[in-house]
Order: C-alpha cells, then sequence, then structure tokens
C-alpha cells in the first residue's frame, strides 16, 4: 500500500471508530431517556463533555487498567495522591452519587437480569467501566472486567462475579467514600512522612502486609489480623528478630477468654494440642491439678510445643512494642483464602511468611534462603538477630490513591472513620 492511500486508510479506520463510539454514547443517551433515568443520562453525555470522567482518578479513561501491583499502599505520595482524588469523589456526590444494585444475590458474565443495568450505571460513575460498553441489562464480558477491577480495588477476590461481599462494597454511598477519603487524608499526612528507603508495611483493615524497597512494594502478603473485639494496634517500630520453630507461650488474655472455657467443654484440649502447664517454679502440672472454673488458671504458664500443630506455625517475627504482638507463620492456612480475615487476637498472621523473612534477613550474614529452609525443615529452635533493623508500619488506612490513578477502599472494620450506619447508597 503507497504512503498516501495508507494514510488515507487509517484516517477512515480512525474516523469510523469515532462515530462507532459516538453512537455508542447516542444510543445510551436514548436508552438513558427511555428510562428517564437521569443520572445514566448525565454520565454519558459527561463521558465526552467533561474532564471528570475522561481524566483523573478513577476516570472512565479509553482504557480502564487494573491497579499497578509494584505501587505501594504508603509511601511519601500517598497522601499527595489521595488529596487529588477528593475533588473526582466530591464531583460524584454533586450529581446525586450512583444507584444500589438491588435484587440481585448472585451475578455472572452470562446473565441477564435488572440489576445488570444498575450495576453498570455504578460502574461507569466510578469509572470501573468505559461509557462505550453500552447499556442493558446482559452481564457481558465488559461488566465482568469492570467487576474484576472493581473488586481489586476494594481488596476482594478477584473473580469476576457478584456475590454478598461485592454487592456490599458496591453498595456503599459516594457520600461515605468521600468522608472515608477525607478522613484518611488526615491519617496519611501524619503516617507517609520519613519512611525511609526499605520498610515493612501491615494494613490492619486491608488485612495486608507489604514489603517496600525503594518506592516499590517487592512482594505482598494476605495478612490475618486482630478480631473487631480484639484489634490489632497501630503500631511503629522496628523487627529486630526472626525465630524459628518457636514455643508458643499463651497470653493471659487468651487464657482467660478462650483456654479456660474451652478446658471446661474439652477437657483434653491442651494435650490434643501439646499445651504444656507450668507454675512459678517451672514444675509441669497435669491439666487434672487445675480448677477451670475458677480463676487459678491464669496464675499458670502455658506452652505450647513446636510443631506442625503450633498456633505461631514455623515463623515468629518479634519487633519492640508494649501490646506484647508479634507476627507469625500459622497452620491455618486455609484463612488467607477468606475476604474478611479479622480472626486474631491482635498479631498479625502472614501468609507465605519464608519469602517476608527471606527479604528482612537479606542483609543478615548465615541466613540465607537455603539456609532458612534447612533450619525450618530440621524442626530446631534458632533465632536470627536482623543485622539492620527494619522499620515497620502497623496502620489503619481505608481508602487512598495510587498515582495510576485508581482509588483504593477497605471496610472500616474497627469503626474509625466515624461512618456509623450511614454508609449504604440510596435506591
Amino acid at each position: 500500500m503507497l504512503k498516501d492511500d495508507r494514510s488515507r486508510f487509517l484516517s477512515r479506520r480512525t474516523m469510523l471508530r469515532s462515530l462507532a463510539a459516538g453512537c455508542a454514547t447516542v444510543a445510551g443517551v436514548r436508552a438513558a431517556r427511555a428510562g428517564n433515568d437521569d443520572r445514566l443520562l448525565d454520565a454519558l453525555i459527561n463521558q465526552n463533555q467533561s474532564a471528570d470522567f475522561g481524566q483523573g482518578f478513577d476516570s472512565a479513561s479509553r482504557t480502564i487498567k487494573m491497579p499497578t501491583a509494584s505501587l505501594p499502599t504508603l509511601s511519601p505520595a500517598t497522601a499527595q495522591t489521595t488529596e487529588q482524588a477528593i475533588p473526582q469523589y466530591e464531583a460524584i456526590v454533586a450529581r446525586g452519587g450512583w444507584p444500589a444494585v438491588t435484587g440481585a444475590e448472585r451475578l455472572r458474565i452470562g446473565v441477564r437480569h435488572p440489576a445488570v443495568a444498575a450495576l453498570r450505571q455504578r460502574l461507569l460513575i466510578a469509572g470501573d467501566i468505559e461509557g462505550s460498553a453500552g447499556v442493558g441489562d446482559v452481564y457481558d464480558s465488559y461488566v465482568e472486567a469492570a467487576v474484576r477491577r472493581f473488586q481489586a480495588r476494594h481488596g476482594l477476590s478477584v473473580d469476576g462475579v457478584v456475590r454478598e461481599q461485592t454487592l456490599r462494597a458496591l453498595n456503599y454511598s459516594a457520600e461515605a467514600r468521600l468522608s472515608q477519603l477525607k478522613t484518611n487524608l488526615t491519617r496519611l499526612r501524619a503516617v507517609s512522612g520519613a519512611l525511609g528507603s526499605r520498610f515493612v508495611m501491615c494494613n490492619l483493615p486491608a488485612a495486608q502486609i507489604e514489603a517496600i524497597e525503594n518506592g516499590a512494594a517487592v512482594s505482598r502478603h494476605t495478612a490475618v489480623v486482630g478480631k473487631p473485639d480484639r484489634p490489632s494496634p497501630e503500631i511503629n517500630s522496628k523487627i529486630v528478630e526472626v525465630n524459628f520453630n518457636p514455643y508458643w507461650t499463651v497470653p493471659v488474655s487468651i487464657v482467660r477468654r478462650d483456654l479456660i472455657p474451652k478446658m471446661q467443654a474439652e477437657p483434653e484440649y491442651l494435650t490434643q494440642n501439646h499445651i504444656r502447664i507450668f507454675d512459678q517454679h517451672q514444675h509441669e502440672l497435669l491439666p487434672q491439678q487445675i480448677n477451670w472454673y475458677s480463676e487459678e488458671a491464669v496464675n499458670y504458664k502455658f506452652k505450647q510445643d513446636p510443631g506442625d500443630f503450633n498456633s505461631l506455625g514455623s515463623i515468629r517475627i518479634n519487633f519492640p512494642n508494649p501490646h506484647q504482638v508479634y507476627m507469625h507463620d500459622t497452620p491455618l492456612k486455609n484463612l488467607f483464602g477468606e475476604d474478611m480475615r479479622f480472626h486474631s487476637s491482635g498479631c498479625v498472621r502472614v501468609q507465605n511468611v519464608r519469602e517476608l523473612v527471606n527479604w528482612i534477613l537479606d542483609e543478615t550474614p548465615g541466613w540465607s534462603r537455603e539456609e532458612i529452609e534447612q533450619v525450618v525443615k530440621s524442626g530446631e529452635q534458632k533465632s536470627a538477630r536482623v543485622a539492620k533493623p527494619v522499620p515497620l508500619h502497623w496502620v489503619y488506612v481505608t481508602a487512598w490513591a495510587t498515582p495510576d490513578g485508581v482509588v483504593q477502599f477497605r471496610d472500616d472494620i474497627y469503626n474509625r472513620d466515624g461512618l456509623g450506619n450511614a454508609v449504604l447508597s440510596r435506591g
């Protein structure tokens, strides 16, 4: 094809694509008028006429991307990028927010359901789907891709299926999300200062850990954090030691809340779980020697032997703090597969904890990846002092934005955002 002919061909193809996109928008506008849906009409018109949906944070751009994996939750720039996202959500609220997605228990690709039309509108307004993807009640590949993006930026299992947790996140109101952004901006300004080039961050409401090096998240780890009635604390400390194949000394709070009731119901519980009892003189006692219906039990030390059954798993990560908490492995790996991972009594369980420990001990002589694996397999109790203690931050951040234009939200699991019950979208 000659150069001039090729130029005319490309121009014609560009024109046809523009016409097709325009027709799709016109069709959407007609559908909105037919359904008397002013908010959908405004959103479709604004797609072509307003910068709010053409660029910027969470915008319905030509190519909507998933969150960038290497961008950390916490960085010196996080406060600034979050502040820049706030006007976008103020504009959404000013236009009336987004609709509730109701009347559907499960939506997935191929399904035709009246709720899909509201779902499309909800995703369009927040910038998870392009306006050119059309309207209608069919859950097609465009909707599935948009739901996957929505799930990714809300910390949910990314499978493209709308179930209970995804539906609940969809139905948080725009006002509630805007309020979260403003509340968290204050938090981020307080914690995102001099972080250093190498640190570990655990975001408690996200139940996620990140190892950060030179401004990038070099690894991410799903976590299990404290229950709402036993919240994990916010902490700024340094990781100083790693224990391999540790004993678990049961904290007094867990003895009182969990262990005593367990022994009252199951007298063989301690024996079955390899937990031994010691008095103040380090003399071992039998479970039958303890009155489990009195406060007597809290005066003893309870230690669980190392092994696959141990509540700490094979690794414990230590750092100075007044709360007597730490990070550790766990034999209950199934908990990492849940969307709501708030099961502990304050400590933090770490998925793929050996990868995190390999990174922590990277500059500590004598603790290569191979040496760590050998110690874990041996079952021998050993401890590694970290040559260069690694800064650690446990933070409470439920809303933030990253430089790729993606705004992330998490549930206010400890009720610290001041939202109360006013979080659901209007139907």
